[in-house]
């Protein structure tokens, strides 16, 4: 039995509403037939949910409404083992909500309202700091306000704690805050938007990783949804492949892999080791439905492996 790995997440909280159709509709037109869903969602949310069912002690630190969705999100988190004390209930804002179009071949297309979300605040980090202090591994995204995020690194950072930014939705970052990233996890568009270089091959791959690498960041890991990710650090440069299944939703699988990551990771797994275990988890995300619906559990990951 591996050890227990205690994970803090700072990030977003949304709902989900998802609908299924042949097509994603194109500006203008309207797509008749669908089927609908609502789940939890939110990168940061999803990728709390993904550690805790990969094994993972996970404390969440968000801002959600005090509204029916907020709620909802927090009863949830309950009941997959989160610890919520630091999930802020925000009187003057909505909680975030996603709309979500998925088409036959499991592709997807998001447009958020962040709600309360962008309200998470560099002070709320400040009551959590404790729990950052204390975790094996910190886990961010780009769903909340920049400063909050930096802030957090920033803690981080000054107690040890190894830092984990999955850089979505992208923007531009300084260095300021790529110096205190342990691990970057962007896909392929981010990786180009972070750095101007097109992936179209493995040695862009490799040469965007240099670039991230030299303003700082010690590692990084491209996802490149089905054919697995692209892992370099100081040493390696490889791919490693993602299992073969059929996609039914894709959504959420980049947060599946960032969560089940920073757990393998916490328990003192290689890079590569860790890599192959997150390939797993996002490799069965895609066979369910919707976000935090889609995560595996442990026992799951590790027969699939098998």
């Amino acid at each position: 039995m591996s050890p227990i790995s205690k994970i803090a997440v700072v990030g977003s909280s949304n709902t989900d509403m998802i609908v299924r159709a042949a097509d994603i509709p194109r500006p203008g037109e309207t797509v008749i037939g669908g089927e609908f869903r609502m789940a939890g969602g939110g990168k940061g949310a999803n990728q709390a949910v993904a550690a805790a069912r990969a094994g993972g002690d996970v404390t969440f630190i968000a801002r959600v409404g005090d509204d029916v969705f907020g709620r909802q999100a927090v009863e949830s988190f309950h009941r997959d083992g989160i610890e919520t004390r630091f999930v802020f209930k925000d009187k003057g804002a909505a909680s975030g909500v996603a709309l979500i179009m998925v088409d036959h071949r499991g592709e997807n297309s998001i447009a958020v309202a962040s709600g309360a979300n962008a309200k998470l605040t560099p002070a709320d980090i400040e009551k959590a700091k404790g729990v950052i202090a204390a975790a094996d591994i910190l886990l961010l995204q780009l769903e909340t306000p920049l400063e909050t995020v930096s802030r957090a690194a920033k803690l981080a950072v000054a107690r040890g704690v190894p830092v984990i930014l999955n850089p979505a939705p992208a923007r531009p970052l300084d260095d300021r805050l790529l110096r205190s990233i342990t691990i970057l996890t962007p896909n392929e568009i981010e990786a180009e938007i972070l750095t101007g270089i097109k992936i179209k091959s493995r040695s862009d791959m490799a040469e965007a990783a240099r670039k991230l690498m030299a303003r700082g960041v010690k590692a990084v890991l491209i996802t490149l949804g089905a054919r697995g990710v692209f892992v370099a650090d100081e040493k390696i440069r490889t791919i490693v492949p993602a299992g073969k299944v059929k996609a039914v939703d894709t959504t959420a699988a980049g947060d599946v892999f960032n969560g089940a990551l920073a757990v393998a990771l916490a328990e003192g797994r290689a890079l590569l080791d860790a890599a192959r275990f997150a390939n797993a988890a996002a490799a069965l995300s895609v066979t369910k439905w919707g976000a935090q619906p889609s995560a595996p559990k442990r026992k799951d990951i590790e027969r699939f492996m098998a």
